[in-house]
């Protein structure tokens, strides 16, 4: 199951003097990589693929997987919040790089993306697993204010409607990114594209 521990222990703890500065900042990058990397491969194969393609992806041994993430739920909701930040971030740097339709366009094809990787963590998500109590909340929590300011000036700038709040857009967005049988992911795509499409304002 996602939530149960990795095969191996972790290793001991630092001594008490705590890791040097150079340590800190080498454990930094090895768990940001090892986020990308599980992002990557949840997205290809799953929760439950196996631990050193992970670790191979990430370029760090095993023992470092297991020092900072020693149950496989903590690297999904790592993975998860990782997500959130980022595109809650986007939604901050697409207010001032690009015009409000275009960041409004921008910003649903970060969340289609971010959708994809779900897809992948959507069998532990729905598990019933405390681990995971909560993160759906969180998940509109942070996203529905970031997506609704793009939308407030996109409607104020006359190009988007205005009866589509930000709330309806998260929710069409994620059911139009189910799997389909027969169908590969460039369906989900094109199938949110004709929304955004209805999302736009003509007159």
């Amino acid at each position: 199951m996602a939530s149960e521990p990795f095969s191996n222990p972790a290793p001991p703890a630092e001594h008490e003097s705590g890791p040097s500065p150079r340590r800190r900042a080498d454990a930094t990058r090895n768990v940001a990589a090892l986020v990308d990397a599980a992002k990557t491969v949840f997205a290809r194969r799953g929760v439950d693929a196996p631990a050193k393609e992970i670790t191979d992806l990430a370029g760090v041994g095993v023992g470092t997987l297991y020092r900072h993430f020693p149950r496989r739920s903590d690297l999904i909701v790592a993975v998860l919040h990782h997500e959130i930040d980022e595109c809650v971030a986007a939604a901050e740097e697409l207010a001032t790089t690009l015009d409000p339709w275009e960041a409004v366009v921008a910003w649903i094809a970060r969340f289609t993306e971010f959708v994809g990787t779900k897809r992948g963590l959507s069998a532990a998500l729905h598990s019933g697993d405390p681990a995971y109590e909560g993160l759906p909340q969180l998940l509109l929590d942070r996203l529905d204010p970031a997506l609704q300011t793009l939308l407030t000036r996109a409607v104020t700038a006359g190009s988007a409607r205005a009866d589509v709040s930000a709330r309806d857009t998260l929710t069409a967005v994620a059911l139009l990114c189910q799997p389909v049988p027969g169908e590969s992911s460039s369906f989900n795509q094109r199938m949110v594209g004709v929304f955004v499409e209805g999302l736009y304002r003509l007159s």
